[in-house]
């Protein structure tokens, strides 16, 4: 059996394939370019196609179905780049990936605070020589209620590690957890929207939940509310994100991710005029921190999303269940 590895990383992903290769039994292949039309050949001989969050085009899956390809295991917890229809059209199985969930809640809570100390304007005013104070008085994250929306693995784990900075910690979950009741006060989610000082999202990307921050929802929120995205771009309307900051209503923003980024993170662009205005905007404001979806970057989180693939291919073939698999 063989995986070919598209969007592949070789400077930290290539270090973890030859031990699990050998654990699994599964031989493997890597580019480092996206699907495209000149390259999908590459998966001749291949009974998977690895990827990380990139374009796949139904017209892909049907070429690789060709060749004889059965599985997609993802490289990454989302999946929303697999045109699943195709998928279930053509039996192919596919699987996210898993990684320890502090790693990215961790990260939550670092832009959770630099936002509230204001970080960014301190940095960049400290780069130019200036240290002087006005304009770069904080809030202390132990006075906000924090509201987090999403209470799977990573919102749970955001939740009790919150807890040790004694902030009020407010919930919201179609299927709420016995165990963040202990920790925090499931409400609707417009109460949650109107007591929040901070709120982060933790959510699956989903067509029910695209845009799910609106203006309607931004207009909901307490003057001057801090909104943090470590899961995906998707979930927050982008102009409506522009206007509450634009217009004060949003105190300000630590986001991981945008929406449109296929194409831009994890790639060099310096120097480029970049086709996403959004990013370009957001990246106009003091108050707004911007990092290239990089909550998931840790050596452990990586070791894991390589693991998750050949772990998901070798279930599949021999006809086991896999934890991971997407339902279609």
């Amino acid at each position: 059996m063989k995986i070919l590895f598209y969007t592949f990383r070789p400077f930290d992903e290539l270090q973890y394939c030859d031990p699990n290769s050998r654990k699994y039994g599964i031989d493997y292949a890597w580019t480092a370019e996206a699907p495209n039309p000149g390259n999908l050949k590459l998966a001749e001989g291949c009974v998977a196609v690895s990827t990380n969050p990139c374009e796949i085009r139904p017209e892909y899956l049907e070429a690789f179905a060709r060749m004889g390809v059965k599985y997609l295991p993802c490289r990454s917890i989302g999946y929303d780049h697999i045109p699943l229809d195709a998928a279930k059209r053509l039996g192919l199985r596919v699987s996210h990936s898993h990684y320890p969930p502090e790693g990215v809640a961790n990260y939550t809570i670092m832009l959770m605070l630099m936002v509230t100390r204001k970080m960014n304007q301190i940095m960049l005013r400290a780069a130019a020589q200036d240290y002087s104070l006005p304009g770069k008085m904080g809030r202390d994250l132990s006075d906000c209620t924090v509201g987090v929306i999403g209470t799977g693995k990573i919102g749970r784990t955001v939740i009790r590690h919150l807890s040790g900075f004694g902030c009020k910690i407010l919930a919201y979950d179609l299927y709420p957890a016995d165990e963040v009741r202990a920790l925090a006060e499931y409400v609707p989610l417009e109460e949650l929207y109107a007591r929040s000082d901070v709120i982060t999202l933790h959510l699956n990307a989903t067509p029910e939940n695209r845009h799910l921050i609106d203006a309607a929802a931004i207009a909901q929120m307490k003057d001057g509310a801090l909104l943090i995205n470590t899961a995906r771009g998707t979930l927050i309307d982008p102009d409506a994100l522009i206007e509450g900051l634009e217009s004060g209503k949003l105190g300000g923003a630590g986001l991981d991710v945008v929406e449109d980024e296929n194409g831009l993170c994890y790639y060099n662009r310096c120097g480029e005029a970049l086709a996403n205005r959004e990013l370009n905007l957001l990246r106009s404001f003091p108050n707004v921190i911007v990092s290239p979806h990089t909550a998931f970057y840790t050596d452990v989180n990586v070791a894991s999303m390589v693991q998750s693939a050949f772990e998901a291919t070798a279930a599949f073939a021999a006809g086991e269940d896999c934890p991971c698999e997407v339902r279609l």
